[in-house]
This record gives structure tokens, sequence and C-alpha cells, in this order.
């Protein structure tokens, strides 16, 4: 595929958006010679996104490629042999990403994720049946997903699980256009899937992306964030909700302890790392935690830093980006630092 082109100071910034890409809005930021090298090269890109969408869709099947949707259809009944991409992606969730998180990013949750899928999409949304998360809890054990390998196959030993890689897909595929990115010798651009960020290098004259760290429930932003060459990930119950009409909010991440979102007192989580694929993992099990449980699960990993805002208003931002956060003006919320000696 053709590469956004390498930042030069006679270069302009472009930017191109799509959405029809993981259900989402995606962005990409570059820099190149004229509008039209910019239209080739934007167009290179979302072809890489299309291909991993596609890869990675749950709900829909693709001519030629046997994507996630085949896997969850077929892999029950006998083992489904997938390309490189996909096998090495399902190996990375299952071996790295759910360890990581502390079992809280699970793959293996289809079963009872699809159930809150469907009452999201509903003329009529309502919490699924108790008895039916109850029944759906049983079904989701990620040694129950079975990969070959040798043959590069997966297999569901429960034939009642089912595979959705919603917390993890956006985070792995930013990674994956990172490096081909990187590859062709790009050293200034920004990708935005949603909620997750990759910063390629800095700005062409030397200073940091400046990114905007959404108010939960809000249209505005909270403040602005300055990083350079990271991965930004947020995850918040704002993204994705329904009201059931009685003035209940049921949010689109749960906890697979219990079948239910996610409430522990946190509005939402943004991690600030290497690779968007575990800050990806990382966002999502921290919401689960709730902010004691992620304050000790940083102290005890490192490796990424963190922004948590809480139920009562509160900023924890830890001790490595705080002073590239800057609250916006007007904004009254308390900002307090995280230490990692405690």
């Amino acid at each position: 595929c053709l590469p956004l082109t390498a930042c030069q100071k006679q270069q302009k910034l472009y930017s191109a958006t799509w959405f029809d890409l993981f259900d989402t809005v995606a962005i990409v930021q570059g820099y190149a010679d004229s509008q039209d090298s910019w239209n080739a090269q934007a167009q290179a890109v979302y072809s890489d996104l299309q291909r991993y969408n596609e890869l990675f869709d749950i709900y829909h099947h693709y001519d030629g490629v046997i994507n996630l949707y085949d896997v969850n259809a077929r892999a029950a009944a006998a083992p489904v042999q997938v390309s490189d991409e996909l096998y090495a992606f399902l190996r990375w969730c299952k071996d790295a990403a759910y360890p990581a998180a502390n079992g809280a990013t699970n793959i293996a949750a289809g079963a009872v994720l699809r159930l809150w899928h469907d009452a999201r999409e509903s003329d009529s949304p309502a919490p699924p049946d108790a008895d039916a998360i109850a029944a759906a809890l049983a079904h989701i054990d990620i040694e129950d997903l079975v990969l070959d390998d040798a043959a590069q196959t997966v297999y569901f030993a429960d034939p009642e699980m089912a595979l959705d890689v919603g917390a993890v897909g956006k985070g792995y595929t930013a990674d994956l256009v990172t490096e081909i990115l990187r590859r062709h010798g790009v050293s200034s651009a920004l990708i935005s899937l949603g909620g997750n960020i990759q910063a390629i290098g800095s700005r062409p004259d030397g200073s940091d992306w400046r990114l905007g760290i959404r108010a939960p429930w809000e249209s505005g932003n909270l403040g602005v964030l300055t990083v350079s060459d990271a991965a930004v990930v947020t995850s918040g119950g704002y993204e994705n909700y329904f009201d059931d009409g009685q003035g209940n909010i049921y949010w689109h991440i749960l906890d697979p302890s219990t079948g239910y979102p996610a409430d522990n007192g946190l509005q939402s989580v943004t991690i600030v790392g290497r690779e968007g694929k575990m800050c990806d993992a990382l966002s999502t099990a921290l919401f689960v935690m709730g902010a004691q449980s992620a304050e000790q699960y940083w102290r005890e990993n490192g490796g990424f830093e963190m922004l948590l805002v809480t139920d009562s208003g509160e900023i924890l931002i830890t001790e490595g980006i705080a002073e590239n956060f800057t609250l916006n003006e007007g904004r009254t919320e308390t900002v307090r630092v995280l230490q990692a000696a405690g």
C-alpha cells in the first residue's frame, strides 16, 4: 500500500475522515506535497483499515475472507483455519491481553456481550433477562478458545462460546497501521479510531501533538494532553449506552464477573503507552476495576500512564504525564497527581 509521505518543512497538514470503520469515526492526519498526493496516500491508509475492519467484524461475512464472523459461526463444529494476521491477533488476545488485564478484557465473553448489544439495538432498549445473563456467563472461559499453532486453527471447546473483540480490535489495528507507516519512513502523523489515538513522532516543528481529553457525558473537553510518539486510548460509558426509559443508563463496558455494566466509580479511563493494543486492553480493564484497584495495578505493573475521571468529578493522573495535561479554563474538577511510590 501507499504510505503517508514522511514530513518535510514544505509540506502541509491534511486530514481524512471516515465513518464506516469499526463502528466509529476514523481520522488520519499527515503531511503531503499536495491535495492529490494526500488523497492517494489517505486512500491507501483507508484500505489497510478496511481490511482489518473486515477481519475483526463479528456481525458480517465478507466474500474471500475468513473473519471473526466465520469463526463464531463454525469453530464450535470443527477447527477453522485462519490467516496469519487473524491467528496472531487471537493468540495475542489470549496470551497477552487477557492475563495483563487480570481477565477483565476477555474476547471470549461474546455470549454475554451479545445480549447487551441486542438490548442496545432494540426498538425498546431494556436490560437482558437476569437468567439469560447468568446462563451466558457460563460460556466465557477463554481456555475454551483452543488455538493450534501448527495448524493455525481456531476451535471452541464450548459450543456456546463466542468471540467479541470490541475491547481490543481498534487499538490492535492502530498499531498495525502505525507499523506500516513507520516502515515507509513516516515520522509525523496522527491516527484516531474513536477513542484510540496513535501519535507517530511529534509535529514537524518538534512540538507535541495536542489531544483533547473529553469531558464524560458532555460535548466539550476536560483539557489538553500533549504527547509525542505514543498511543492514547480512552474508555468510558458515555461512548456507547442506552436509556431504558425509566432513567436508568446502561453502557457497553461490562464487568465479566457479573455480566452487567461495570459501575465502580469511574466515568472514563485514558491510558498512555507505547502500544495501542495494550492501552486498549488496559483502558477497559481499569474501568472495570475502579479507581483504587487501577491505582494499585499501575503501581505494581507500571509501563503506562493513566488519567482517570471519577464519578465525584476528581481527575487522577499519574506523575509521568501530569505536566503534559492542562485543565481547560472554567473547569472545576480537582486534579490529583498519583506518585509511583504511593
